[in-house]
């Protein structure tokens, strides 16, 4: 089975990063049902210095180039990746799409129904190129502006709100899509390293929601169990 990350900083991660994206690697790799690989167009880590997607420098050396790949950007949400999913699938042949997308957008560049409309046109445009593929979406997460910007936060749950619908209202027997759980347990002052962006212990929440819905509807790769760092 062939698995693409979609995705925005938090998924791309920063020089020195593990990224939840390891983590799912791990647990993918360790699955007694594969193989399962995983697709995508990019590769790369985002360097701060450069201010561009040029870092290879992965917390684990050992982490296979073949494994990187993703279609994730750091400042890049739902309408980044609308117009070019639809060539990536074609391309890159994926069984399955695992998105966190939807923070970016409502933080920088659009509102809730704008957001939600690019969600459709995100499924459209994939589902053209891959008619069976499947999907699951994340919604967004806990986050610094969200517990210090009232309006953002209402803006945040009502996207959250669409997208449970989008998911109801798209989802066929033919391509399923899947909303994954928002994390009750995700702390930012805990699970992440500046109110937003993962650290070690969110990236293995992270993945642990996106491999528990894996397995629990799909009977993909069993329980999430973190792997140690080493």
């Amino acid at each position: 089975m062939r698995f693409m990350f979609v995705g925005d900083s938090m998924t791309i991660g920063r020089a020195g990063d593990y990224t939840w994206r390891h983590r799912m690697w791990q647990h993918l790799d360790a699955a007694p049902d594969g193989p399962h690989r995983i697709v995508g167009p990019r590769h790369e880590l985002y360097d701060t210095a450069a201010d561009a997607a040029v870092s290879h420098a992965y917390a684990d050396p050992r982490f296979p180039g073949h494994a990187r790949r993703h279609l994730a950007g750091w400042g890049e949400g739902w309408q980044h990746m609308a117009p070019v999913i639809g060539d990536a699938v074609a391309a890159h042949r994926p069984d399955v799409l695992l998105v966190s997308l939807g923070l970016i957008d409502l933080g920088f560049y659009t509102d809730a129904d704008q957001t939600a409309a690019n969600v459709r046109a995100f499924v459209a445009a994939a589902r053209a190129a891959g008619p069976a593929l499947r999907m699951v979406l994340l919604p967004v997460i806990p986050n610094s502006r969200a517990e210090e910007d009232a309006p953002f936060a209402a803006e945040v749950a009502r996207f959250n709100e669409l997208l449970a619908k989008i998911v109801a209202d798209l989802t066929t027997d033919a391509s399923p899509i899947l909303l994954a759980a928002r994390p009750e347990a995700y702390d930012i002052h805990r699970d992440t390293y500046d109110g937003t962006h993962p650290n070690a212990s969110g990236e293995h929440r992270l993945a642990g929601e996106f491999a528990a819905v894996l397995h629990q509807a799909w009977g993909i790769a069993g329980p999430y169990r973190p792997a140690r760092d080493t």
